[in-house]
């Protein structure tokens, strides 16, 4: 650490000077792997063959637990007790779910060992170290507390929480730093980060927020730089920089900057695990000493080559039906069109009649409420294979639409997921009775009687129902089987899936009024990507309900029905995009 700021996780460069002259005899690596991460000039591989004694603590073998003498596999955090504080200084007492499943030990756990002698468990020592800060007669009411809150009593926080060192926003180039070529940008990757959840399939497969790529980083580039380059999404690029060099597929990305190509780090592993290795570009080996997130003087050149990435956003235009509706503050009419008279016969409500609003105007288009949805409701990994051929199984899609200039255009984002129409066109087309409307107005799905003819598919104009074409149960014996959602079915081959509206929550919440001899109460039941939405611009709640968040939400000017048109007279709706325009600058 560095005696001027004990915040600093010390100096890679003085390791690597210590390692070069034979100074370091032992060296613990505790869940970093700076192997891949590391400068690519700075050699630390070989450096580290240098050291006598090497043990790399981590989750996987990596490529630094390879290259050290000892590997001590490390336990999960919700395998493990433990404690933080947050930057404004709120403590937490983080509380372990399971045992660990492979013997792992914590990073505390190691750190006990190695400073003091004898062994200690993380419980034993997340106790000690509280009792010795908020000590006193009543510690055991106190640390009950703790544990039952989630967070420790004010009197336990450190007030005016500073930001820890390098903490910032990444440092853009200076205009000292501009030179001939193009500029590099490198970040890390929105999924795998910096490479550390390479080996997760649900981040792997999770579509970029906005190039929606899968499985794979790719070098952006601009509209224009293509044009200048002759380059097309896929075409390889070699990129050079500073005397390193990476080939990289390039993908074009309206907006980004003319002159800049970005890469995410995280990719490109030799060991990362069954999913994660050879997948991607090493964006690493572009990083130089001083240049750790952008360089001046980048060359990019086609290579000629191809590389096939795969992209979930299968659609650049509209095609005049303007699903994404925006509008002013000064003008709330939507104009959406509305369907007429149906041949369906009149569906009436009940008691309850579930329903979702989606603000278009607070949406991110960050995927929370993908992966909210996929572990909740056991949607299946399917691999780059299958994505590529349009399996992708994945029970809400965001689109993502570019609007004006391509070199500086608007972003508008849309989660798509089943409407729950009340005119259902999939209903009328199902020859077993496989797709079904409930009393409540949810589209429901029978699996059991499902036959895989895809009809339902076919009909249906949102395109949000997916096919299990392979069988994506893991074994019995498989930990996997630990991580699944007990209250929802695990499908197999052959049957059509889509949202559900977390029909298990709605019936969790509706034994408990029964129970308690009540109705539902609004906002007590929270779909899986109401809750995960980290701008709630997703409601659900009860329409027959005037008083419902989400019947207050459907009586705005700005509500409108995806592809009204077409009379589905959906259950989910959206409130249109709001769009402030900069005032008119005088000439």
């Amino acid at each position: 650490r560095s005696d001027s700021d004990p915040r600093s996780a010390g100096n890679l460069a003085a390791l690597e000077a210590a390692m070069s002259g034979n100074e370091v005899q032992a060296l613990f690596i505790l869940g970093s792997n700076p192997v891949y991460t590391a400068a690519a000039s700075s050699g630390f591989r070989e450096l580290l063959r240098r050291v006598p004694f090497s043990v790399h603590h981590g989750s996987h073998e990596d490529e630094t637990a390879a290259a050290c003498g000892w590997h001590l596999p490390e336990a999960h955090f919700l395998e493990t007790w433990s404690d933080l504080k947050a930057f404004d200084g709120t403590a937490t007492i983080l509380q372990p779910l399971i045992e660990p499943l492979y013997e792992g030990r914590g990073a505390t756990e190691v750190l006990r060992m190695l400073g003091r002698a004898g062994a200690a468990t993380a419980y034993d020592m997340v106790r000690e170290t509280w009792r010795d800060q908020q000590g006193g007669h009543d510690f055991e009411a106190r640390w009950a507390g703790w544990l039952r809150r989630g967070a420790l009593a004010p009197a336990a926080r450190r007030e005016g929480g500073r930001t820890p060192a390098g903490a910032g926003m990444i440092p853009a180039l200076s205009k000292g730093e501009s030179a001939p070529g193009l500029c590099l940008v490198l970040s890390p990757d929105a999924n795998v980060l910096d490479g550390r959840w390479a080996n997760n399939a649900w981040l792997q497969e999770l579509p970029k927020p906005l190039s929606h790529l899968v499985w794979d980083n790719a070098a952006l580039i601009s509209p224009a730089l293509a044009t200048r380059l002759g380059a097309e999404n896929g075409d390889l690029l070699a990129l050079s920089c500073g005397g390193r060099t990476l080939q990289a597929a390039a993908w074009v990305m309206p907006g980004q900057a003319a002159d800049c190509v970005a890469l995410s780090l995280g990719y490109g592993r030799s060991r990362g695990g069954t999913l994660g290795t050879n997948r991607g570009f090493d964006a690493y080996r572009l990083r130089g000493g001083n240049s750790v997130w952008s360089a001046a003087g980048l060359e990019a050149t086609r290579t000629g080559g191809r590389y096939p990435l795969v992209t979930t956003q299968h659609h650049f235009a509209m095609e005049g039906r303007q699903p994404v509706r925006v509008v002013s503050p000064g003008d709330l009419s939507v104009d959406a069109p509305r369907g007429g008279g149906s041949m369906y016969p009149a569906w009436t409500p009940g008691a309850y009649a579930w329903g979702m609003s989606i603000d278009l105007s607070t949406c991110l288009g960050c995927n929370a409420c993908v992966v909210a949805c996929q572990a909740e409701n056991n949607i299946p990994v399917v691999g780059k294979d299958q994505v590529s051929r349009g399996r992708e199984m994945h029970w809400i899609r965001i689109d993502r639409y570019f609007e004006g200039d391509p070199a500086a255009p608007r972003i508008l984002h849309q989660p798509v997921t089943c409407m729950q129409c009340e005119n259902a066109p999939c209903e009328t087309v199902c020859p077993v009775g496989a797709t079904v409307h409930s009393s409540e107005g949810l589209n429901q799905m029978v699996y059991n009687r499902c036959v895989g003819t895809r009809y339902c598919s076919n009909n249906c104009p949102y395109k949000v129902r997916r096919f299990n074409f392979l069988d994506y149960r893991s074994s019995r014996e498989s930990p996997v089987n630990l991580q699944e959602n007990p209250d929802v079915t695990v499908r197999e081959r052959g049957v059509m899936e889509k949202c559900t509206y977390c029909v298990q929550r709605i019936n969790a919440a509706r034994i408990d009024a029964d129970r308690e001899n009540r109705p539902i109460r609004d906002g007590e039941i929270r779909t899986a990507c109401q809750q995960a939405c980290p701008v709630e611009a997703i409601v659900f709640g009860n329409v027959a309900d005037p008083a419902a968040r989400v019947s207050q939400r459907k009586r705005e000017p700005t509500d409108y029905s995806l592809l009204g048109e077409l009379n589905t007279r959906p259950r989910t709706t959206y409130l249109a995009k709001m769009r402030h325009e900069p005032p008119e600058t005088a000439a």
